[in-house]
């Protein structure tokens, strides 16, 4: 198989999946089908959050004994047994602890993984590059999956539907890990035994004496203020009157069509700087959204501040990851960048959960914003380092 029609089965591979994360957004919703809340959502995913830890440290043990594809494959079946799971629960039960279980089990070993496999497909000077198409995939995933759902709704169907028809999705993407097996182990660029995936102690202690600890830091924040917005924003469009369709619309696009312009961008001669500038418009967004009430055109444009910023900032933060790692320590910075932003996407979820019970949305949303406004000022921080010539370990 030719690299040209690996790349688009692999990253269509991508695209299938990430659907799954995206239909989180939609939990709220099926909850609220059930008579539960938003803290009942947090403790849901708080099992979600418990299962991607212990799934993403196993997870170079897994692919070093099943093979990388092999083990993307494996974690593809588990997400569409979640999704499913999701679809035909009738209530707060066993069903959904299972599926919170399988959905963190499957997105930690995917999202781990994923950078990994590329990693090994292309040069370091392309890093950049593929990593930003390959986040461009993830990004439609997570994006569009709520947008359909609300499609369905609308159509008649309900809520539950779109998380069987993810679970078809899934197994579709499944099948193409599987097939890419051997072909990418052919189309390797470095055409050498993988090297060792697992994590270990001492792993974690050179990873936290390199400079990827900032980026692996940064992700966590950026993991959280995501989560915190996207998770309950189907809660935040109800309490103004709006719909939340336009949200994940507007925000999807502008993240997929910047990544796709910004594709070929090596994030510039301080990529740092680079992803401070882009998240200073994610703080203005979540800032306006703070204030905005139940204007469609203000919450239309946090949408595209909230693309430009974060959605665009992301994938040049994964290449510093992966350029500020010690070379034979790559595989395993990549994948506790991922263990990192895990904790946030569905670690978050809990507090912020809790605080709409307890406290209400715009002070959750005050909390959002003061979040990436730490991050934007850790990434100004580095760069500013970078530009004033400070040694790269610092």
């Amino acid at each position: 198989m030719s690299r040209k029609l690996i790349f688009p089965l692999y990253y269509a591979a991508i695209l299938f999946q990430a659907g799954a994360y995206g239909l989180t957004f939609m939990l709220p919703r099926l909850y609220d089908g059930f008579g539960a809340n938003e803290k009942v959502v947090g403790t849901t995913l708080l099992l979600t959050t418990v299962a991607t830890v212990v799934t993403v440290y196993f997870s170079g043990h897994l692919s070093d004994l099943m093979g990388r594809l092999r083990t993307l494959g494996m974690a593809c079946v588990a997400i569409s047994a979640a999704l499913m799971l999701y679809a035909t629960a009738d209530g707060v039960g066993p069903g959904l602890m299972a599926a919170s279980v399988l959905l963190g089990f499957g997105w930690g070993l995917t999202y781990s993984l994923g950078p990994i496999v590329m990693s090994r497909l292309v040069r370091a000077d392309e890093r950049v590059r593929y990593f930003t198409l390959l986040s461009v995939f993830v990004m439609g995933g997570f994006g569009f999956a709520p947008v359909i759902a609300s499609a369905l709704e609308n159509a008649g169907f309900a809520v539950r539907d779109a998380f069987a028809l993810n679970s078809v999705l899934c197994l579709i993407s499944a099948a193409l890990f599987f097939g890419l097996d051997r072909p990418i182990r052919l189309q390797a660029v470095n055409a050498r035994p993988e090297a060792p995936s697992r994590i270990t102690r001492a792993a974690v202690r050179g990873v936290l004496r390199s400079p990827a600890r900032l980026p692996v830091f940064m992700v966590f924040l950026g993991a959280s203020i995501f989560a915190g917005l996207n998770n309950f924003q189907t809660v935040f469009a109800d309490a103004r009157g709006l719909d939340y369709a336009w949200f994940f619309t507007t925000y999807t696009l502008t993240s997929v069509i910047f990544r796709l312009v910004m594709a070929r961008f090596t994030g510039g001669p301080n990529p740092y700087l680079t992803i401070a500038l882009l998240q200073c418009l994610m703080c203005v967004g979540l800032g306006l959204f703070v204030v905005s009430g139940d204007s469609l055109p203000l919450y239309l444009l946090v949408a595209v501040l909230f693309g430009l910023g974060y959605g665009v900032s992301y994938p040049v933060l994964v290449a510093m990851a992966a350029d500020d790692a010690d070379e034979e320590l790559g595989a395993q910075t990549l994948q506790l960048f991922a263990l990192t932003y895990f904790i946030g996407i569905f670690g978050f979820p809990l507090v912020a959960g809790w605080m709409i019970v307890e406290v209400g949305t715009r002070p959750l949303l005050i909390l959002i914003t003061a979040l990436a406004v730490l991050e934007t000022g850790l990434a100004l921080r580095r760069g500013l380092a970078r530009r004033n010539g400070v040694p790269r370990r610092a």
